[in-house]
């Protein structure tokens, strides 16, 4: 079952090498292109962050953001559905953390099956981007999207 991609863990970044592909916030003529390809990765997004250790959702948004740079930014209610999704589907567990730290935070866990499901989604993501990119002529190396 594939969920989502995730570029920032193949090293890559939706839109990237695509022509006016900027960030997806910056009002340029690709950025609604890689505003709605970045959210199309939302699941697998957070579970790439989940990989590394439990966090709440809050605490996503912001190590999401934080990861581009503040380049680009997921809107929470976006990330809200996608938790309540992975949950649902088992890719993800929710628990309550303690109050130690002021009011009390769910935070969410990658299960096994996440774990698998972002494998999955990442190979996926590498296949695609290395199809679009050979189309495009973007590849590494690639003379054939440029202006001669």
């Amino acid at each position: 079952m594939i969920h989502n991609m995730d570029a920032a863990s193949t090293g890559g970044s939706p839109g990237a090498g695509l022509p006016g592909a900027g960030s997806p916030d910056d009002g340029s003529p690709g950025a609604a292109f890689a505003a709605d390809l970045l959210r199309g990765h939302t699941d697998t997004i957070v579970l790439g962050v989940l990989r590394r250790h439990d966090s709440y959702g809050f605490e996503i948004h912001k190590l999401i953001r934080e990861a581009t740079g503040g380049a680009s930014e997921i809107k929470e209610a976006t990330l809200y559905a996608s938790y309540r999704r992975l949950v649902r589907d088992g890719l993800a567990e929710a628990y309550w953390g303690d109050e130690s730290q002021g009011g009390r935070r769910k935070y969410y866990r990658i299960t096994d099956a996440g774990r698998s499901a972002f494998t999955q989604n990442v190979a996926a993501w590498v296949t695609t981007r290395g199809i679009i990119d050979s189309l495009l002529g973007t590849e590494p190396g690639s003379t054939k999207g440029s202006k001669r």
